[in-house]
């Protein structure tokens, strides 16, 4: 079954993973309300990137926020009352959804997820470094905070070894601590094993500190547009259960390797294509084997 845009809904589970192939709206309408846990959210940025059967471009800014509105009016409605949501966009959008989102839930954290650069910046102005992400959830008073899960080292009192001589007793500093809200994270390049062939692939780095930090072993974790399926990829490493979407067949052909160690769809391989380089090294082998024999 191929995958079209509002016309085809493909749907996949096994151990708790939900896979579903479809439009945003389409998916979501197949979750209750009330039943997530955590939603992560990483759509389309509509800075003109090509996907595999959709340009993301819209034909001006606010039919891409009234589109975004919708989704995350819905996205809200399938959070538990003590659940979470993390939402991504581009620098320039990330305004409109904080101003939108902070009369529907608390913001809690804006975190800036920086990284360095390809070699390839702008050179009239200053080029974005960094992109933006809101932590929220439907009740400050009630949820899911792993701090302990989430600790990195506290470089004053690991490597500096610097003595707090305010308190009563003088204290050596902590070794440890929660991380601020700059997170420095590499982004995902095409010799990483975890690479994939998605131009907007998140780093597992990155989900892991949040499904640690905002869930824990059982819960469910949405992603309502999942591209390469690292949510869902994540989820099932640190014992979640995950419900997956995206609209490319493509995509959701990763997830179903990738997630649930499916090796075929619809007389299709969903292997990984070897990369350029695996190609010629096996090429390599191949002729050193022969000129041996």
């Amino acid at each position: 079954m191929i995958c079209t845009l509002e016309k085809t809904v493909e749907k996949t589970i096994i151990n708790g993973h939900l896979l579903i192939c479809a439009d945003v709206f389409e998916g979501l309408s197949l979750i209750p309300d009330d039943s997530v846990d955590l939603v992560f959210v990483d759509p389309p940025y509509n800075i003109g990137k090509i996907f595999h059967n959709t340009h993301d471009k819209w034909k001006n800014d606010d039919d891409y926020l009234n589109w975004c509105y919708k989704w995350i009016d819905i996205c809200i409605k399938k959070i538990k009352k003590n659940g979470s949501m993390y939402i991504m966009t581009s620098t320039q959008f990330m305004p409109y959804f904080d101003i939108y989102i902070r009369n529907k839930l608390s913001i809690l954290s804006r975190i800036v997820w920086a990284y360095d650069s390809s070699g390839v910046q702008a050179k009239k102005y200053f080029g974005s470094m960094y992109e933006p992400i809101l932590f929220c959830v439907k009740d400050e008073k009630n949820y899911c905070f792993n701090s302990d899960a989430i600790l990195v080292e506290a470089k004053t009192g690991a490597k500096r070894k610097l003595i707090d001589y305010r308190k009563p007793i003088p204290t050596p500093y902590n070794t440890e601590k929660v991380p601020g809200n700059v997170w420095d994270f590499a982004r995902v390049r095409y010799r990483m094993e975890e690479y994939e062939n998605h131009p907007t692939q998140k780093p597992t780095a990155l989900l892991e500190r949040i499904i640690k930090a905002s869930s824990n072993e059982g819960d469910t974790i949405l992603d309502p547009f999942s591209g390469s399926f690292t949510t869902s990829f994540v989820a099932n490493e640190l014992g979640r259960k995950s419900i997956g979407i995206d609209i490319s067949d493509e995509y959701y052909k990763i997830g179903l390797r990738r997630v649930l160690g499916i090796k075929e769809h619809n007389g299709e391989s969903t292997e990984r294509e070897p990369k350029i380089y695996e190609i010629k090294n096996t090429s390599e082998q191949m002729s050193l084997f022969e000129r041996a024999k």
